[in-house]
């Protein structure tokens, strides 16, 4: 039986009645990491690991809620939605209501079960397809008529502000607008995007898990914001056009490097240089050329590695193992950094190769199972055909 298939019979067993299922993909991030708050370009897809929702309205007055994951069921009043501790999943569920019903919407009660093949804790963002999947259900059921970049926003206003994790719009943005072979180019100022063709030929995306996820990473990436932000504010002194570091280049950093502190301009230069590199992997997929997409991943992670600061042992071992391996075109961490997965493309007929040997060797390195994921890139959030 598939996923789908479970969930639907689990829906019409526990609540009698037909749901509508829904699809809500994970995202990868192909290149263009730590750019999003600075007001940058990113270019993520949405993947072929996926959630499944069944949803429909009730008469009990109450939302009635089960994680087919987690097996656990819980019932939570329709006229308070308070944060919880205990049944954390809940939050970005009730996030997604309480947006919903700041913009005026009467949110009626409901049913919904939901699951999925998204590995926790890898850096795909599970988070966002819970919110998304959820909002696009109780969207179509009720008729609220929102727009994709409505749901959009709302759903990162759930996490930022029910949830209370400062996300960026990227992960809800291509959890909702993914293309199947297409990854998309966002600029995280504006919103505007553009659809890019990944044509892999005989390549294949493969993320390698390292399992760890090191404590510093909270409270490193609010530090790495607030270097960013004293960047902005020095080059303002002299180029006020500049309001972000979006805004600036190469060579206006050089230019005023004398007032930088090292540790602030390395800051900046990855920034820089990262959004330099998403539009140049974009004209590289235009010219279909995956030898240059791959050198700009590998230059992506040696930036995110010395000059940003943000990766770990595990990662890098990860990507040196690939650096190595004359079938892989590129490698690099992949989401905020000290832990996570690694995004590499590997010759499609050597993947497996590729695989064995990296586990072989993490096993030998840390004593640790290394967990391994080949994905396609997907259509984003939608009904399930």
């Amino acid at each position: 039986m598939s996923l789908s298939e479970a969930i639907h019979e689990k829906f019409t067993t526990l609540f009698g009645q037909q749901p509508l299922l829904v699809r809500s993909p994970a995202r990868i991030n192909l290149i263009g990491e730590h750019t999003d708050y600075n007001m940058g370009f990113v270019l993520p897809a949405a993947i072929d690991k996926e959630i499944i929702f069944a949803v429909a309205p009730n008469e009990a007055g109450r939302f009635r809620l089960f994680a087919y994951n987690f097996d656990t069921y819980i019932e939570i009043d329709n006229q308070t939605l308070t944060p919880q501790i205990q049944n954390s999943w809940t939050n970005y569920l009730m996030g997604v209501v309480e947006q919903f019903q700041q913009l005026g919407f009467t949110v009626p009660s409901f049913d919904c079960i939901f699951g999925g093949e998204i590995p926790k804790g890898a850096g795909l963002s599970s988070s966002a397809a819970v919110e998304c999947g959820l909002a696009f259900a109780l969207n179509q059921l009720f008729g609220f008529n929102l727009t994709k970049l409505d749901l959009v926003k709302l759903c990162q206003k759930a996490e930022n502000q029910f949830v209370g994790v400062q996300c960026g719009i990227m992960d809800q943005f291509a959890n909702t607008f993914g293309k199947e072979n297409h990854v998309i180019l966002l600029d995280c100022r504006s919103l505007d995007f553009q659809y890019f063709p990944l044509n892999l030929h005989d390549y294949q995306l493969v993320l390698l898990d390292t399992g760890v996820h090191h404590s510093l990473a909270s409270s490193e990436y609010n530090t790495r914001r607030k270097e960013c932000e004293e960047g902005v504010h020095i080059l303002k002194k002299y180029e006020p056009t500049i309001l972000s570091l979006r805004d600036a280049t190469i060579e206006i950093l050089e230019k005023y490097k004398n007032e930088f502190d090292e540790t602030t301009w390395k800051r900046c230069h990855f920034i820089v240089q990262e959004n330099q590199r998403v539009l140049a992997v974009c004209e590289a997929l235009q010219k279909n050329d995956l030898g240059e997409v791959g050198r700009k991943m590998f230059a992506s992670h040696q930036g995110l590695q010395y000059d940003y600061e943000v990766s770990c042992d595990e990662l890098d071992f990860l990507v040196g193992l690939a650096a190595k391996d004359a079938d892989v075109l590129g490698a690099r961490m992949m989401g905020g950094g000290f832990g996570g997965c690694t995004i590499n493309l590997v010759r499609a007929q050597s993947a497996p190769s590729f695989i064995e040997k990296a586990q072989k060797a993490y096993s030998d390195y840390k004593g640790m199972e290394l967990k391994a994921y080949t994905v396609k890139i997907a259509g984003g959030t939608s009904e399930w055909a």
